[in-house]
């Protein structure tokens, strides 16, 4: 059933589903290489999520992080744990998410593993090649930080689903952004050639920048007004009585991408400044004005 849903061939396979191993003939460049996984309880609640909508995110979790070395997914496997109440059925429609959102990036999944265990977990790799990878440890003062896509607004669609708003028309675009976010592959691909450092925003933006200030050995101060610039965010977290600004620092899974250029990037806008120092601030662009915030956000293991 797997092989019928997910075998789609993909440049430089040789075997992919059905046998002991695929077989990849690499493509010119780096290898860039990820596994992400998503646990129930976790990282979701299934009463949340359609089976495909959960397929679809367990694969564009493992995209975005290609996608942030400025590399152009290949292929992927996934692995999947499946509790007993799991059936063909839900199988079927997990697999069918996974192959919509791997259309959409470009990298068909090749082979996989299949267990019965006591929590629902799906494990994705995604395999990418580029000619320049960007990682975290590039930022200069000076830069510019620069983002593609948006934050906050997943956090505030799961934060309807809590509360038992998410079938609200006023909050649709926010649950619709957590139960499908949407991969930034061809924004990564732009960034790749020009940016110092990148990071994707999986566990916050405050805790993710955090990262690359801390690798980088550089201060990030964001900009209050331009994190405020998504109206949708905005009456959102109005509707909803929590501070969008809160949701923009602090919410994950928006998959957005952020960056550190001396110069603009198309598909990105600009949030705020590298400087000299460490950590993550808060201010106003061109003010001079800062506060230190806490770089915080999803804790895995909290």
């Amino acid at each position: 059933m797997l092989a019928r849903v997910l075998g789609v061939g993909a440049t430089g396979v040789e075997l992919g589903i059905g046998d002991d191993a695929a077989v990849l003939t690499p493509p010119a460049g780096r290898l860039v290489w990820t596994i992400d996984e998503q646990v129930e309880g976790v990282h979701f609640e299934r009463e949340a999520l359609a089976w495909d909508d959960l397929g679809w995110r367990s694969f564009v979790a493992a995209a975005s992080d290609v996608a942030a070395m400025g590399a152009t997914p290949w292929c992927a496997l996934a692995a999947l744990v499946l509790p007993d109440d799991v059936d063909d059925v839900a199988l079927e429609a997990i697999a069918a998410g996974q192959r919509d959102a791997a259309a959409i990036v470009g990298a068909p999944i090749v082979g996989g593993n299949l267990s019965r265990g006591p929590a629902l977990s799906l494990a994705t790799t995604v395999l990418g090649s580029c000619e320049r990878a960007v990682a975290r440890s590039g930022a200069r003062a000076g830069d510019g930080l620069w983002m593609a896509g948006r934050v906050g607004l997943a956090a505030a669609g799961w934060l309807a689903l809590q509360r038992g708003r998410g079938d609200e028309a006023a909050l649709g675009e926010a649950v619709e952004a957590w139960r499908r976010p949407y991969p930034l592959v061809a924004q990564g691909q732009a960034m790749g050639a020009v940016a110092h450092a990148a990071v994707d925003v999986s566990d916050g933006l405050a805790r993710d920048v955090g990262h690359l200030a801390e690798a980088s050995g550089v201060r990030v101060v964001l900009d209050e007004a331009a994190l405020l610039a998504d109206a949708a965010l905005v009456s959102t977290g109005t509707a909803l009585g929590t501070s969008p600004l809160e949701l923009a620092l602090y919410g994950g899974e928006d998959y957005a991408l952020v960056a550190a250029s001396a110069e603009p990037i198309h598909g990105f806008r600009r949030i705020g400044t590298v400087r000299e120092g460490s950590g993550v601030a808060l201010g106003a662009h061109g003010s001079g004005s800062e506060r230190a915030i806490e770089p915080r956000g999803f804790d895995h293991f909290g």
